[in-house]
């Protein structure tokens, strides 16, 4: 049977650790003088604290970067939108997402389906959509077909 690993048992990996750097501790040590902090300025003083993002008076990296305009609704629906007179030109009895999809007049990763009104149709299309303008629904349903909310 395996044996079981307590909370004992767990040490970090191999070069995980380090031993702390002793500092002011004598020239031999390879930390003594001035102790790993160089010479004269400000860092090299006691009670030296610089504030976050602080490159020693060099335009910080945080002011270099352009600002973002505006914003992305990442809660937005990727919409495929076709108008009444691209349907004219199907051979389908039923138009929907997945057939546009399919048929590559719609783009893949297109969630849902919006209907808009421009041009005019003659035959009867069935068309299955998330959304349809008033026009479009009106001359959908003039030509004997049918405008189904999905």
């Amino acid at each position: 049977m395996a044996e079981r690993i307590t909370l004992e048992d767990l040490r970090p990996a191999d070069g995980a650790t380090h031993k702390t750097k002793r500092v002011g501790r004598g020239r031999s040590s390879g930390h003594g003088k001035t102790s790993c902090r160089g010479h004269n300025g400000e860092g090299q003083r006691s009670g030296n604290s610089q504030k976050r993002g602080f490159e020693g008076g060099q335009m910080p990296s945080y002011r270099q970067m352009p600002k973002l305009k505006g914003f992305k609704n990442f809660a937005a629906l990727n919409c495929a939108e076709i108008n009444v007179k691209d349907l004219e030109k199907f051979d389908a009895k039923e138009v929907d997402l997945n057939w546009l999809i399919e048929n590559g007049k719609a783009h893949p990763s297109s969630e849902i389906l919006r209907v808009l009104g421009n041009g005019e149709i003659s035959k009867a299309v069935t068309v299955k959509a998330r959304y349809f303008t008033p026009s479009a629904k009106e001359k959908i349903e003039k030509a004997g077909g049918k405008a189904e909310l999905v």
